[in-house]
């Protein structure tokens, strides 16, 4: 099925059902939620996923898991997406929280192929196969380190959402502690608290992220490097690498890839 609004066959009993949706760059899907779990499959561009708990950048040819009934919301930055719709009692990965997953070959082929089934495929035949292999597929596939937790104290989250409109690398607790007027020990204790984080993890993974939208859109390593604050090209390459353990240009080269197909 395509551009076909899940609504539409959600009462279909079927245990997955799968849909393939092209976006406009920069479509803004709102906070919404789905009563089946969502593998929510990025063919082309990328992706930023939001909650009440945190953010997550998915590069292209990834995917983010969204367990059911957990509200979320998308901005598409020039994606043709390839969903499965889980019942909940069938999904194969446990949580409540968001995750980013690699995809593995045979997982990004079984979502091609499920795009084409029938919502109403026939239970014991091919495609009722292809989609409890996609099932066990997700079940064993790599959770990527590409989530931002997020304050629910209101001052925190505030300065956590002003540092990701100005990122910069070498922002300090004390910084943060004297905007807040709290002890640099209290401050580092609140932000452990809320975010499950130390400062300075989070303020590196939280410039990995917006990085990652950055390269797959196009733009050059050393201009992202020198406006996260990097002193080079090679301080920022170290620091992603060993984040994600691949460096800035193998998400560079995939954005290009996924650009024309």
């Amino acid at each position: 099925m395509r551009n076909v609004p899940i609504d539409a066959v959600d009462a279909i009993a079927r245990p997955v059902l799968a849909i393939g949706t092209d976006y406009p760059p920069g479509q803004l899907l709102p906070t919404h939620s789905h009563r089946r779990a969502q593998f929510l499959y990025g063919a082309t561009g990328v992706m930023e996923v939001g909650t009440d708990d945190g953010a997550w950048v998915v590069p292209p040819q990834r995917g983010v898991w969204i367990p059911a009934g957990q509200p979320h919301r998308v901005r598409m930055l020039g994606v043709s997406t390839r969903s499965l719709y889980i019942e909940p009692r069938e999904a194969p990965r446990p949580g409540r929280q968001c995750e980013v997953l690699e995809v593995s070959p045979l997982l990004r082929q079984l979502l091609m192929a499920a795009v084409e089934v029938p919502a109403e495929y026939e239970r014991q035949g091919r495609d009722a196969l292809l989609m409890r292999l996609a099932l066990h597929e997700l079940a064993r596939a790599e959770a990527l380190p590409l989530h931002l937790p997020l304050p629910r104290e209101p001052a925190l989250a505030a300065l956590c959402l002003d540092f990701l409109r100005a990122p910069d690398i070498h922002a300090t607790p004390a910084q943060w502690a004297a905007r807040l007027h709290v002890s640099e020990r209290t401050f580092s204790r609140r932000f452990g608290r809320e975010t499950g984080m130390a400062f300075g993890q989070w303020r590196q993974r939280a410039c990995v992220l917006l990085a990652l939208s950055r390269l797959a859109s196009g733009e050059a390593v050393t201009t992202v490097a020198l406006d996260l604050g990097y002193d080079s090209p090679a301080a920022f390459s170290t620091m992603f690498r060993r984040t994600l353990g691949r460096p800035p240009s193998h998400f560079a080269e995939a954005g290009a890839q996924s650009s024309m197909r």
